[in-house]
């Protein structure tokens, strides 16, 4: 008779959040494949647990989880070309981007983690263009940004790229912030509109400025020495349910703004969209940050990114 595998996958979202349900997606799949072979069992909220997101890839190295998503800055200490995705508008738009990371860009971030680290890349998902929310003024320029503490992700160039706005960075976990965001520590912080909703962070944050600064990808990865043991059909079945529920998330990921902005009230936020002439500004802020890596990274990473 042959085992059973138990595969744990942890997230850090509530569970309609677009992560958690390509996750419950991933198991769906993997069930109708292998039946009894696999006890699939999805952690989607670890920060309902006590546990940081940060957490999640030392819970998948250590084999207490088998997979998990979380944001790709997460994993530059093995991977440091994943820096080229966070870079100020590098990312044009979602068709561009997901060409990519279906394409050569994807390839060469899976052949990377499986060369630099203890886990296997099983896809990358769409965490979206990041957007300024806070609770002190509208932003409509660079200069709306002084002064005001940002929490950002754990990135040097994000941190770098805000610091040039103007704002003061705060690099925090986003169960940290979440716990302290009616505090004073935070003015300020950048997310995807569907992180601003159900973080409940539009419920401290007046304005939300559609900036669209950053492009967020998740990895949604295995640890490899679990991947590695298991027979080769759970394997394929693995792989195929990745691609498939990758294809999910990406579909979901791009109705999302729109939800999102349908379920915002405007007697309680208002959304600020930016000219081009606003947008520009923004941009030319943030030009020597990019300028500065693109002279680090491989030029051809940015051709890769580019679809090129």
């Amino acid at each position: 008779m042959t085992a059973t595998i138990t595969l744990k996958f942890g997230g850090y979202q509530k569970p309609a959040s677009i992560h958690n349900q390509a996750a419950t997606r991933f198991g769906e799949l993997l069930r109708e494949r292998l039946g009894s072979q696999i006890n699939f069992q999805l952690i989607g909220d670890v920060l309902a647990l006590g546990r940081k997101s940060g957490d999640l890839p030392s819970m998948v190295e250590s084999g207490e989880l088998s997979c998990c998503y979380i944001s790709t800055v997460r994993f530059t200490k093995w991977v440091p070309e994943l820096a080229v995705i966070d870079l100020p508008f590098v990312v044009r738009d979602r068709a561009t981007i997901q060409r990519a990371i279906d394409g050569a860009l994807g390839e060469f971030f899976k052949r990377r983690f499986t060369e630099a680290s203890p886990f296997k890349l099983l896809g990358l998902w769409d965490n979206g263009f990041r957007q300024f929310s806070n609770k002190v003024r509208p932003i409509r320029t660079p200069a709306d940004c002084s002064g005001l503490n940002i929490r950002t992700q754990m990135s040097a160039s994000h941190g770098e790229a805000l610091r040039a706005l103007g704002f003061v960075p705060i690099a925090a976990d986003v169960k940290e912030f979440v716990e302290q965001i009616g505090s004073d520590r935070f003015d300020a912080q950048d997310n995807p509109l569907t992180n601003i909703y159900n973080f409940g962070v539009h419920q401290y944050h007046r304005y939300i400025t559609l900036s669209g600064h950053f492009f967020g990808a998740s990895a949604m990865i295995c640890n490899a020495a679990h991947y590695a043991s298991w027979p080769a059909a759970v394997r394929a079945a693995v792989d195929e349910a990745a691609i498939m529920a990758t294809a999910y998330q990406h579909e979901l990921a791009a109705k999302e703004d729109e939800a999102i902005r349908a379920k915002l009230d405007p007697r309680d936020n208002e959304l600020i969209a930016l000219t081009p002439a606003e947008r520009a500004a923004f941009v030319q802020a943030m030009e020597p940050v990019l300028a500065k890596y693109r002279g680090q990274l491989d030029t051809q990473l940015f051709a890769m990114l580019a679809g090129e």
